[in-house]
């Protein structure tokens, strides 16, 4: 019997009951997400011994409504690669709803998240100092933004759309520069969105789709359809003033703030802005992403269609996406980047328990990672996934992708209340949300 480490986590917060919460390992931040849709987060936090800790940490309270909300690293450039900086966004409805307001917090030297200033000049973008930034889309019945390194997506339920949006600190780094760099016009249902190793991938019906993210914004594909006053897609090597990002300005002294987060700080008396354009695309267009279907034989088999509820970054190239049903399949995607139009290759995991809850920390340089999963009743198992090498990657056998890959079940962790949610802290360690409780958990 292998003995794990169990402490209950007291978090000065609101009253009201936590749903869910984020966690962002960078900076040890811990996002709660209330009943009441009021958001608290905790920046520097250290488990299991924050338990014990007589003075605790002071939550930014970001009042209701909040429908969504994520961290996002702000890489400024190559010499901070290290230390980046760590923003606290969220979304939610504003005046009644016929707009999305965004709010920002930006985690300062002194360990507290506060609210920070943005800088947004596109057409249905405004900043206001005393709310946030304002779009001027509708908000619908549900929102859903995921973060990445410098970007965010969104994806809106009523709207069907999907926008992809930059971030970047200018001035000393006490100013935000919003952009909207793409939306994607969705025909089906997105039941989940990750962004990772430069690809944008939407949960679907039966499978996932598949983006090139970095191609969606430098904005460099063919002209798809211009049916909005600031939407123009044009080819890089098209005549004019060429923009790192692909788009053509008509001014020879413009400066230029483009989709990729690039932003050319010359600014002088002399210098105009150019108007930013942003990519539009359909999600089941030939210029959009590439289809990958689920697997499972039992996925495949139900009557009603199984939806891809959850996908996590596991390795380099390689992702988890949990089912509707609790099944896990394993996305292998093409290398370089821009390769859509190879074959993916997704594989099948074999688990004894249904799956309700999925939860990974990725360390890119590590061959081992750490597979949290539960039934969301009172079981989390401790999986470990071991990576292959790819020797075989030249040979689209799906027999020698399954080579790639070992998993092995270590542990279970039986916890005494029902499960809400679950957080990765590291190769070892979990924090379970129980019915109104939070549990840390170490293993040896």
């Amino acid at each position: 019997m292998v003995l794990v480490q169990s402490s209950k986590i007291s978090l000065p917060s609101s009253s009201t009951p936590t749903n869910s919460f984020l966690f962002e390992p960078n900076s040890h931040s811990l996002a709660l997400m209330h009943s009441d849709s009021s958001v608290s987060v905790f920046p520097s936090l250290s488990f299991p011994s924050l338990s014990s800790l007589p003075n605790k940490p002071q939550p930014t309270l970001v009042p209701s409504p909040s429908s969504s909300s994520s961290f996002i690293l702000l890489q400024q450039d190559s010499t901070n690669l290290n230390n980046p900086s760590v923003l606290f966004l969220t979304a939610g409805p504003y005046k009644g709803g016929s707009q999305i307001l965004f709010r920002l917090f930006l985690l300062q030297k002194d360990r507290v998240f506060s609210k920070v200033n943005a800088v947004c000049n596109q057409k249905g973008l405004d900043f206001d100092a005393k709310l946030g930034v304002l779009m001027d889309v509708n908000h619908g019945v549900s929102l859903k933004i995921v973060g990445s390194v410098n970007f965010f997506v969104m994806y809106s339920v009523s709207s069907r759309k999907v926008w992809v949006f930059s971030l970047k600190l200018i001035g000393n780094g006490d100013v935000v520069k919003l952009m909207r760099c793409a939306v994607i016009e969705c025909c089906v249902p997105v039941w989940s969105i990750s962004a990772s190793f430069g690809f944008l991938i939407l949960g679907e019906h039966n499978g996932v789709r598949v983006f090139n993210l970095r191609q969606l914004v430098k904005g460099n594909s063919k002209k798809i359809k211009s049916s909005n006053s600031d939407l123009v897609i044009v080819k890089p090597e098209s005549k004019g003033l060429k923009l790192p990002n692909g788009m053509i300005g008509s001014d020879h002294r413009s400066v230029s703030a483009t989709c990729n987060g690039l932003l050319d700080e010359k600014i002088d008396k002399h210098y105009i802005s150019v108007k930013e354009k942003y990519v539009k695309c359909r999600q089941d267009s030939d210029d959009g992403g590439a289809f990958v279907a689920f697997k499972s034989k039992d996925a495949v088999g139900l009557k009603s269609p199984v939806k891809a509820v959850s996908i996590q970054a596991l390795f380099p190239k390689k992702l988890i996406i949990l089912d509707s049903s609790g099944d896990l399949h394993i996305l292998s995607l093409p290398n370089p980047v821009g390769a859509l139009n190879v074959r993916f290759q997704m594989m099948h995991l074999p688990h004894s328990m249904k799956v309700q809850k999925l939860a990974i920390l990725p360390d890119v340089s590590s061959k081992i990672q750490t597979i949290w999963i539960s039934d969301r009743l009172h079981t989390v198992h401790m999986m470990m996934a071991s990576e292959m090498d790819d020797e075989v990657n030249k040979n689209d056998g799906d027999e020698n992708q399954e080579k790639l890959m070992q998993i092995s079940v270590n542990q279970s962790i039986f916890a005494g209340e029902k499960i809400q949610d679950l957080v990765a802290l590291g190769a070892n360690g979990i924090l379970i949300l129980g019915e109104g409780n939070i549990y840390a958990y170490a293993m040896p």
